[in-house]
């Protein structure tokens, strides 16, 4: 039997981080600093590889792929949080409610998705040196890259589409800082038994496929690493994961720190704090972990800013009428 006050909702209010005003400032200047690290961060990783010849091999194709999903992947919550801070308004429409769910659950599990394809990338490059050409061609990235944003759409359009045939009570409230899955869940009428069981299907799939795919490699690469016979042999092979390792540590602690405990009144804060940490926080420091660590892509990141530089500079010389503030003809 359905409840008296169920209606017809056409927008959802966003709680967000923080309902009280003296933080919404500091909010807003956090956010939009983390915002434009990402996107320029990454941007500039994207560029430093395509421009680059020597960096068209497999562990940069799959990085630049990482560097553009953690753009979208910030790019879901971020922005729709700035402009609700600034114009002092919650709400989102239904079907905004729905994109941005669709949209969240698409890169984050794509973020999980490139990280295990770069461990196999890593896998290859280290135990199967000799074979690494063949094993990693382009046409096996691009059936791995291709094959994840296949995975991971199929995962987001049946989520959507069962919550889009759900009806939602008179409360519309999300304790949340952008539409997720459970919290809609629990502001539903319907019978949500069907959603459940495909949440938990899709999160034991999703879940533990990439992170399994992760420590069978990291198992395999370090059983081959002991094999080196000499120590700075041992440091070098170690050392050229050593980013990837990072990033996984942090994607992976953040959702084992929060989501393995048992829980409590505060589990919504913890939801939050989970999902700041892997959609806006860790998108901002890959840029800085994946080019601080690597030599190949600092050099590269110096090309590019030299030929930015150069490109000006010869701008500068040749001038043009508006830029000297004379008007030809006058």
């Amino acid at each position: 039997m359905k409840p008296e006050n169920q209606t017809t909702v056409s927008e959802f209010l966003l709680l967000g981080l923080s309902e009280k005003p003296e933080h919404q400032n500091l909010l807003f200047g956090f956010l939009l600093s983390l915002y434009l690290v990402t996107v320029l961060g990454n941007l500039l990783i994207i560029l430093a590889i395509s421009t680059d010849s020597h960096l068209h091999t497999p562990m940069y194709f799959f990085l630049s792929n990482l560097s553009l999903v953690d753009i979208f992947f910030s790019s879901t919550t971020v922005p729709k949080m700035l402009v609700n801070i600034q114009t002092r308004s919650r709400a989102i429409p239904f079907a905004g409610c729905l994109a941005q769910m669709y949209a969240f659950h698409l890169f984050g599990t794509m973020d999980s998705f490139l990280l295990a394809v770069m461990a196999i990338d890593w896998l290859v490059a280290i135990v199967y040196p000799l074979r690494y050409s063949v094993l990693m061609s382009s046409r096996v990235c691009g059936l791995l890259v291709g094959g994840s944003w296949l995975v991971t759409n199929l995962q987001s359009l049946v989520h959507t589409c069962l919550m889009a045939q759900l009806t939602f009570c008179a409360s519309s409230e999300i304790p949340h800082f952008f539409c997720d899955l459970m919290p809609l869940l629990k502001l539903s009428c319907s019978d949500t038994h069907t959603n459940k069981w495909v949440v938990f299907a899709f999160g034991i799939v999703m879940g533990i496929g990439p992170l399994s795919c992760i420590l069978l490699s990291y198992i395999r690469i370090i059983r081959a690493i002991f094999r080196i016979p000499s120590v700075q042999g041992k440091w070098k092979a170690f050392s050229t994961c050593g980013s990837h390792l990072t990033v996984v540590s942090l994607f992976y602690g953040t959702i084992f720190a929060v989501y393995l405990q048992p829980a409590s009144p505060t589990s919504s804060q913890k939801d939050k704090a989970a999902a700041l940490m892997c959609g806006v926080v860790i998108p901002s420091l890959n840029p800085f972990i994946y080019s601080l660590r690597n030599k190949d892509m600092k050099a590269a990141l110096r090309k590019l800013v030299g030929r930015v530089a150069s490109s000006w500079s010869q701008w500068e010389q040749i001038g043009c009428p508006m830029c000297s503030g004379t008007i030809i003809g006058y």
